[in-house]
């Protein structure tokens, strides 16, 4: 238990179960959306993590992915061969580890990252629009404290 001075003592446990609840349905409600609306149903939430993922820092080595989405060395390899047979990244010789290969998105892959991006921002875009504006505010302050304690968490 954590007291403020402002208010009744609060408990840790319950606040971060009730955020990973709704964080997880905003989440998932997001994935489906874009997904959805795309009409590709081959493509996983794990492909597309990865293909953003891709798309944001790429090209990377199928071992930078896996650091990335925290996945082992052989599940991104499985990834990126099934991205790549969708047409949507292309492997080429990393140039300075003739062993290695980088990753990198095709014009389709990144059209698609930037299509689903944009329809997840406008879905919730539009569940926005029906809230008050302290309510706004409350929620653009606690994406920034998520942002936060996302980038200061250590790497395993």
């Amino acid at each position: 238990m954590v007291t403020t001075s402002t208010s009744a003592p609060i408990d840790i446990a319950e606040v971060a179960s009730h955020l990973r609840f709704a964080v997880a349905r905003t989440a998932r409600r997001l994935r489906q959306e874009g997904i959805a609306a795309e009409g590709r149903s081959e493509l996983s939430p794990t492909l597309s993590a990865a293909l953003a993922t891709i798309a944001i820092h790429g090209p990377l080595t199928p071992s930078e992915i896996a650091d990335r989405e925290r996945i082992k060395r052989p599940t991104a390899t499985r990834i990126v061969a099934s991205l790549e047979r969708l047409g949507l990244v292309d492997r080429t010789p990393d140039p300075s580890d003739g062993r290695a290969c980088l990753v990198a998105t095709t014009r389709e892959g990144a059209a698609l990252v930037k299509r689903l991006r944009t329809r997840r921002t406008a879905y919730l875009a539009r569940r926005l629009r029906g809230l008050e504006p302290d309510e706004l505010e409350t929620l653009g302050r606690a994406a920034a404290i998520l942002e936060r304690m996302l980038d200061e968490e250590p790497r395993r």
